[in-house]
């Protein structure tokens, strides 16, 4: 069972921000062998969706941002993360049905923006997200503009 917390960033104590650059660190540099700035400035103006398991551990993330910052005229999730550990278990569903509740509560009524790596394309739009646009690369890894 994932728990899941939802705050701006002002609030997330240092442990915590911890955990979350561990986990995309994780997924996203090493499993994935992207090298790319994390540390992008938009953690700052976002809300940062955890999910632990029942030992405590953080094993789901995504970052929620407001119009403006990734998108000029849309609201955006991005940094989409599951634990390796927790992988094929519909943890990445809970994670994705957690951050749309989410982005409903904290900016209601917005079109939402994600940038969708290709192969999670049929993922995304069981969520209701359809492709926006061409398929382009970032950081080598195809991508799909979608949204909903």
């Amino acid at each position: 069972m994932i728990s899941f917390r939802c705050k701006p960033f002002y609030e997330l104590t240092a442990p915590q921000l911890y955990s979350i650059m561990a986990l995309r660190q994780e997924v996203f540099v090493v499993e994935q062998n992207c090298a790319y700035l994390d540390a992008d400035g938009k953690d700052l103006k976002g809300y940062h969706l955890t999910g632990y398991d029942d030992d405590g551990k953080l094993v789901a993330y995504a970052r929620l941002l407001p119009k403006g910052v990734s998108y000029e005229n849309f609201v955006s999730i991005g940094r989409i993360a599951t634990s390796p550990a927790i992988r094929g278990t519909g943890a990445g569903q809970q994670l994705m049905k957690e951050c749309l509740s989410s982005m409903d509560l904290i900016f209601p009524g917005e079109s939402i923006k994600i940038s969708g790596q290709s192969y999670l394309r049929n993922f995304y739009e069981s969520f209701g997200f359809v492709v926006s646009g061409d398929e382009y690369l970032e950081d080598d890894i195809p991508h799909l503009p979608m949204v909903r």
